[in-house]
C-alpha cells in the first residue's frame, strides 16, 4: 500500500496509490478426476488457484452429469491460476506429468472414458511450444518402456465445474482418500514414475 503526497496549492492531500497489480497466467491440465488434479496443483508456490472445470467439449456450460455421460466431449480438467514470478509453466508441466499416467488414454486409474483422458490444454503458441518440450524430455526421463499418449492440444472455453466439486479433497478428506487408495492412483503413480514423484 502506498500514499503519495500531492500539493495543490496552499492545500496538500494523501491520495491511495495502488501497488503494480499482480502478473498473473493461467494454465489447462487435465489427469483423470478433477480433484485430483486440483489436489497436486492447489498448494504448489506461486499457484494462486486451481479450479475444477471442465475442457476440451463442443457444449457450452456442461453439468457434470453431461460430462459424465461421455457425449459432450469435455475432459475433467483444472484450470490453475498462477504467478510466473514465483513459479513456472515449466515447473507446472513438470508436476503435472508425475501425477497422471501417460501410458493410456481415455481413462486414469479406475475411471474409463473420454471425459478422464490426459491432456494439457495450451493457451498460446508459447506453452504450446513449452508443452511439447516438456513431453519430449520425459519421453527421455520415464522410468517405463511406453509411449507418452497424453495428448496436447488447443484449449477452448473452461467452464468450472459445479461448488461441491471445488476444493473436494479438503472439504471430504475420508471420501476423498477411499476413493485415491481404492482406486490405487498413487501406487500406480510411484510405480511408474518411481523417483522423478519425489522432486
Amino acid at each position: 500500500m502506498r500514499w503519495i503526497l500531492l500539493a495543490l496549492g496552499c492545500t496538500a492531500a494523501l491520495v491511495f496509490a495502488p501497488a503494480h497489480a499482480q502478473k498473473t497466467d493461467k494454465a489447462i491440465f487435465a489427469a483423470g478426476c478433477f480433484w485430483c488434479t486440483e489436489a497436486a496443483f492447489q498448494d504448489v508456490p506461486g499457484v494462486i488457484s486451481a479450479v475444477s472445470g471442465y475442457a476440451g467439449g463442443t457444449v457450452k456450460n456442461p453439468s457434470y452429469g453431461q460430462v459424465s455421460s461421455g457425449r459432450t466431449g469435455h475432459a475433467e480438467a483444472v484450470e490453475v491460476t498462477f504467478d510466473p514470478a514465483k513459479v513456472s509453466y515449466e515447473k507446472l508441466l513438470d508436476i503435472f506429468w508425475v501425477n497422471h499416467d501417460p501410458t493410456v488414454k481415455d481413462r486414469q486409474f479406475c475411471d474409463a472414458g473420454s471425459q478422464y483422458r490426459p491432456a494439457i490444454f495450451y493457451l498460446d503458441d508459447e506453452q504450446k511450444r513449452e508443452a511439447e518440450a516438456s513431453k519430449a524430455k520425459f519421453e527421455k526421463l520415464k522410468p517405463f518402456k511406453q509411449p507418452l499418449l497424453t495428448e496436447i492440444t488447443k484449449a477452448g472455453p473452461f467452464y468450472p465445474a459445479e461448488e461441491y466439486h471445488q476444493d473436494y479433497y479438503k472439504k471430504n478428506s475420508l471420501q476423498y482418500k477411499f476413493y485415491v487408495t481404492g482406486c490405487g492412483r498413487y501406487a500406480r503413480l510411484d510405480s511408474l514414475w518411481g523417483d522423478l514423484r519425489k522432486h
